[in-house]
């Protein structure tokens, strides 16, 4: 008697979409000979298949144990549906076939992140035998670009920026064999019908007729100026994978100072890109857990310490009066061809975001040449349209776990879990560091990093990434949430768009918005029966009694947040200046201190002003003058950065902190310490009474 045949129905969520999965799930079928069918919908990836009871079980067992690297199976619903009809000669389905995707539905798929050129595909690029020989769009199933081209879901070429690419016919077998790499890969490309690279001066006006006349060959005459260029000392606008990034030679002081004269960014440290691990290692100490980042197929920044004495140089404006350098490996094959070292020394490059600062990062060709014209000497140009702009990701390396600081390419979107269900929403969060939130079907979904919003140009990437965002999910949020700060900017943009789309606006607290979000990192509800103690520490956060926090204890227990502790208020003369001026911050703390007579705390050469500027700006912290209340925690930071004579005056977020960590990382213990100037009582306590 032979097998009795079932057929299972799955529905597959998670990140199971532009990651190999369906080809996966082909090879898997035909493996245990079974048959039916695969396809992505807005929900995730719908199966059905038939065959004996035991294959049917050794083919979910396969495909939780051996899900493509990229892939994230976070649920799968199985029932048991009827079977298909029978082929005559075998009694099964005839085959396991890739279905057409479906539309219908809500989308609750994860949308995966743009991923690094896989080992395969670069060894493809270098070898001269292979029809990709130096191309710089290869990819694969397990690589190359996914958010940044995708224009709707599910994912599928005509809903990429590469719908307008025809496949020759060499890449059209590709996609349509099984058994090949590139089967169903989405944005699979050659130098005979994919995109090309061309270089161009500011001002110039090549059209695109012109580079796609000879796009065989464009691509690598481009890079050969480019690289001749940067050599020279120039300064290039390079497209990337997100957006324009700005290149120079790093050991090229000159043209390192004129990239922070361009850029308005005298002194934030610049990243720096090197072809390899064994570069990296050259500049800065890396062990076994930051090469994992650096190598990781998401290629972000990584924050290392500096190696003392580096065995590669870099010029000493990159990263100055910092004990930390930023590095990254090439994160696409046009950056990995820019930076090749064939015959020649190492030569890093720095490597920033295409823009002015404050400004979102440029991402397409037009706007490049407009807003990049007075900072570039070059464009290094493609014709793969960017559909979301993505900045580099950063992370630092803290008790061996990747802490990130920017989320962008490699690793937005982030999907998080939810606890608790609820309602569509839609959030927003501050000033700097801008970035989106959407909660939907139990997930957060985190949007790439936008910068500051501070600029007009700010203001429209906000709207076109969230329009972008909930198109993509089809989402209707009912409210909008942002800052409770009745000045921010990014809560002005909240209340314009909730208007637009007729929803309610719900501001929430800065620190209650850090509470939640901490909780819902480490799968933790606000409903939780179980009081959980959260500690904020944070620069900058409107108080619901106008205050200025920042050093905060909030104990969160049964849906309810509450304020139990936080550092003493401490005035801050000046407001906003203060934010700028941590010398200011210094004086507002030392007016709480109960010293008979006015201190003297900067001794020449380390005083931030002139004494009468001291003493005035100390009169104005005791009498309370345009001096609001702060309990924050990132103005102890700057003013004890103050007092050290470490940085009076800062030209970007977090500098005094940066400053104040890096001289103690540096520090030895004194046998005589040096008595401080002031006197702390015991009975002196941060704490409110």
């Amino acid at each position: 008697m032979g097998e009795i045949i079932q057929r299972r129905q799955l529905a597959i969520t998670g990140l199971v979409q532009g990651v190999g999965f369906r080809p996966f799930l082909w090879r898997l079928a035909r493996r245990n000979r079974l048959a039916g069918w695969v396809q992505n919908g807005p929900g995730g990836v719908q199966v059905e298949v038939e065959g004996p009871a035991a294959a049917l079980d050794a083919f979910l067992a396969s495909m939780q144990a051996e899900a493509p690297p990229l892939a994230r199976i976070d649920g799968i619903t199985l029932r048991g549906v009827a079977v298909a009809s029978r082929h005559e000669a075998t009694g099964l389905e005839q085959a396991f076939v890739i279905r057409p995707s479906s539309t219908a539905g809500a989308t609750q798929t994860g949308i995966s992140p743009d991923v690094a050129p896989c080992e395969a595909c670069l060894a493809e690029m270098h070898d001269p035998s292979d029809r990709r020989f130096r191309y710089p769009f290869l990819n694969c199933t397990n690589c190359g670009p996914r958010l940044t081209i995708q224009t709707g879901l599910p994912y599928d070429r005509p809903q990429t920026t590469l719908a307008g690419f025809e496949m020759c016919e060499a890449c059209a077998r590709e996609y349509a064999d099984p058994a090949d790499r590139r089967f169903h890969a989405q944005p699979i490309a050659c130098p005979h019908c994919g995109p090309a690279v061309w270089y161009s001066e500011p001002g110039d006006a090549h059209g695109l007729a012109v580079c796609r006349s000879d796009a065989v060959h464009l691509s690598e005459h481009a890079i050969t100026i480019a690289r001749a260029a940067l050599r020279a000392g120039a300064v290039l606008a390079v497209k990337g994978v997100g957006g324009f990034h700005l290149i120079c030679d790093a050991t090229n002081a000159g043209a390192v100072a004129r990239l922070r004269a361009r850029k308005h960014r005298p002194r934030k440290p610049f990243a720096v890109m090197v072809p390899d691990l064994a570069s990296a290692a050259m500049l800065a100490d890396v062990d076994d857990q930051s090469a994992r980042f650096l190598e990781d197929a998401s290629r972000p920044i990584v924050l290392l310490p500096k190696r003392h004495p580096p065995l590669l140089s870099l010029a000493d404006t990159v990263a100055p009066e910092s004990d930390f350098v930023g590095v990254m490996l090439p994160s696409s094959p046009l950056h990995g061809l820019l930076i090749e070292c064939v015959g020649e020394p190492v030569r890093p490059l720095v490597v920033t975001s295409g823009n002015l600062s404050d400004e979102p990062i440029a991402h397409t060709n037009t706007d490049a040449t407009s807003r990049l014209a007075t900072l570039a000497d070059g464009f290094v140009m493609h014709d793969r349209p960017i559909e979301v702009p993505c900045d580099d990701s950063v992370v630092r390396c803290v008790a061996g776990m990747p802490q990130p600081t920017r989320l962008g390419r490699g690793h937005a979107p982030t999907t998080l879990p939810l606890p608790d269900d609820g309602p569509c929403v839609l959030a927003v969060g501050g000033d700097l560091k801008g970035a989106l939130c959407l909660a939907l079907a139990r997930q957060a979904i985190v949007g790439p990093h936008l910068g500051d919003l501070a600029s007009p140009e700010a203001f429209t990437a906000l709207t076109q990434s969230a329009e972008h965002l909930l198109a993509l999910y089809g989402a209707q949020p009912s409210r909008i949430v942002a800052d409770l700060h009745p000045g921010a900017l990014s809560t002005a943009w909240a209340r314009q768009f909730a208007t637009a789309r007729r929803v309610p606006l719900v501001q929430v607290q800065h620190h209650e918005a850090h509470a939640a979000s901490l909780l819902c990192e480490h799968g933790l509800s606000l409903n939780t029966h179980e009081p959980v103690l959260v500690a904020c520490f944070d620069g900058t956060g409107y108080g619901r009694d106008g205050t200025i926090q920042g050093g905060e204890f909030l104990l969160v227990h049964a849906g309810a947040i509450r304020r139990v502790a936080h550092l003493a208020r401490f005035p801050l003369p000046g407001g906003e200046a203060a934010l700028r001026e941590p010398w200011r911050a210094a004086l507002g703390f030392l007016s709480q201190l109960p010293t008979p007579s006015a201190p003297r705390p900067w001794p020449a050469p380390v005083k931030p002003a002139s004494d009468d500027a001291i003493a005035l700006v100390g009169r104005q912290a005791a009498l309370g003058i345009a001096s609001p209340q702060s309990t924050s925690m990132g103005r102890l930071f700057d003013a004890v950065a103050s007092l050290t004579g470490l940085q009076h005056r800062i030209s970007f977020e977090a500098e005094a902190a940066m400053q104040l960590e890096a001289a103690a990382v540096r520090a030895q213990p004194l046998s005589e310490p040096t008595p401080y100037a002031f006197d702390l009582p015991p009975e002196t306590s941060p704490w409110p009474r």
